[in-house]
This record gives structure tokens, sequence and C-alpha cells, in this order.
């Protein structure tokens, strides 16, 4: 029996809308991990490091030969903080060697792109690499301090709008409950507000879940009060009716999720509105999620 043309270590992450998405691991690890929320890249396995150049390019031309592949999402945690050049070099052999992808993309942690000019995500556009997926987690930088994310509104937005000057599509991520009820409005108005500025071509929120438990989170943030189900939903109430976006895909139906939520912003703001006052106020006749269906 012949073996998969990729070598994994374990645990593997991937957006949910790269479900059906060859994975192609090109760092193992984050290279900042530093996110008190974030465990997904924790464990001693997972410790940052570029892959070897050649052996991902076998990879690439190993799947070339055993499988038709339309879409490929570059791991780990922040595939864009390789240089350039490298990950031309691996655009360049997906579309020798894999010629019906159709697009490719990968996580990508703002500061990634601090040292990049826009003229070279333009080069990575031309490429092959049409998607990033942006954790902005928040738009108020006392959460992002709290947080220790190591960014900032300023940072977050002047690395969305390089990818908007070069072409690539953004999906941002804004994490729910990620303030606590100290910070909740703040949290949600400021986030808006980073959105109004960035207009991003996607919008999801999750909520913010600790499943090995609180004690890292509290290390920054030892005053933290988790918002219950109904203050989380006052708190995407708030979101959405901050939010001026013209032409944005807006989800929110994450696992984690109780209320699933999809629609564009703005054609749909109103509909959505609704939908979350009905949890608020009827939460008995709201479509929502029980605690054993929420995966995390």
């Amino acid at each position: 029996m012949s073996t998969f043309p990729i070598s994994y270590i374990e645990p593997v992450f991937r957006p949910p809308s790269e479900a059906h998405s060859l994975i192609l691991p090109v760092t193992n690890g984050c290279s900042w991990n530093r996110c008190t929320f974030c465990e997904m890249y924790v464990q001693p396995q997972k410790k940052f490091r570029a892959r070897d150049e050649e052996q991902v390019l076998e990879e690439i031309r190993r799947c070339g030969e055993r499988m038709i592949v339309q879409r490929v999402f570059l791991a780990d945690g922040d595939a864009l903080v390789l240089p350039t050049r490298r990950l031309l070099t691996i655009l360049e052999q997906i579309r020798k060697h894999m010629p019906e992808v159709e697009r490719v993309s990968s996580y990508c942690l703002p500061r990634n792109l601090r040292k990049k000019s826009v003229e070279e995500l333009k080069e990575l556009a031309d490429a092959g690499l049409k998607m990033a997926y942006i954790g902005a987690e928040s738009g108020d930088d006392e959460v992002l301090a709290r947080v220790n994310k190591g960014e900032t509104y300023e940072s977050t937005l002047s690395a969305l709008d390089k990818l908007r000057q070069a072409g690539i599509t953004r999906s941002v991520m804004i994490l729910n409950g990620l303030g606590g009820t100290a910070l909740s409005e703040k949290h949600a108005v400021n986030s808006a507000r980073l959105m109004n500025q960035a207009q991003p071509e996607y919008l999801s929120t999750l909520v913010v879940s600790f499943p090995g438990g609180e004690a890292r989170f509290r290390e920054g943030f030892a005053d933290f009060e988790a918002l219950d189900r109904q203050a989380l939903f006052a708190e995407i109430q708030t979101l959405l009716e901050a939010l001026e976006l013209k032409d944005t895909v807006f989800r929110s139906d994450h696992a984690s999720n109780y209320l699933v939520l999809k629609g564009v912003l703005g054609q749909d703001k109103s509909a959505l509105l609704a939908q979350v006052r009905q949890a608020i106020e009827s939460p008995e006749r709201a479509p929502l999620r029980q605690e054993w269906q929420r995966g995390l």
C-alpha cells in the first residue's frame, strides 16, 4: 500500500472552508505562538520551524503524480512568515505539478507582512496565492494586549490594506467574548471600526473557548469574566449594529457558535440583527445549538 505523499506532524489545523483542500505544510507550528487564547500549536512537536524546502517541493511533485487537486492550503499557522522567494518557489511548483489548482490560501499573522511590500504580495497573488485568513481577534488595543496577540488595531489594518492592494482576498476572524464582561462593548465597537476601515471580503466570528483550561489565558487577564450565552448575543448585536460594510460575506457558523448567522453585509444587516434579537428576547423560539452540539 502506498503512503500519502505528504508527511504531517499532528495536530493539523485549517479553516472550515478549506475542508476539501489539500493541506500542504510549509512550516510547522506558529512563529508567534504567544496568544494566550490559542492552544493550536502548544504541543512540543509543534515548535515552530520552516519545513525543509526540498521536502516540500518533493511532496508537491508526488501529489501532482497521484491526485487531481483544485485547492491547496499552505499550513501551519502562518505560512506567509516565509521569505517571498521561498513562497514563490512553492507556488510555482504547485502550478507546474498541479495545474488544476484554482486557489492557494494560507493563514496570515499581520506581523508576517510588516517586511513584505505590496509589490511582493502582488507577485505572490500572480503566482497563485488568492486568499489569506487573518485572525484579527479584536480591534481593541486593550483586549489585544491582555491576550498577548502581539498586534494592534493599526498593525492589523496595515496588513489588511496591503493584502487588499495586492488583490488577495481577505477572510477575517473576530473572537466573540474575548474581552470578557469588562471589555465586551469596547471589543465589539472597535472590532467593527476596524472592519469598517478594512472592508474585508469575508468576516466570521467564533466564540472564545478554553478546552485546555483558562490558566494560560489568565496570566495576562486575571480578572476575565466569561460572557454567558445572552451576553455573547448582546456583543454580536453591538458588533452588527456598528458594522458598515458594503459587500462582505458574513459567517457565524463555526461549531463554537450558539446561533448560526449567514449573510452579506450590508444587504442582510437588518435580517441578521432580527435573528440576534430573537435569540436575546425569545431564546426558546430561536434555533440555538445545545451545549452538546458545540464541538470545539
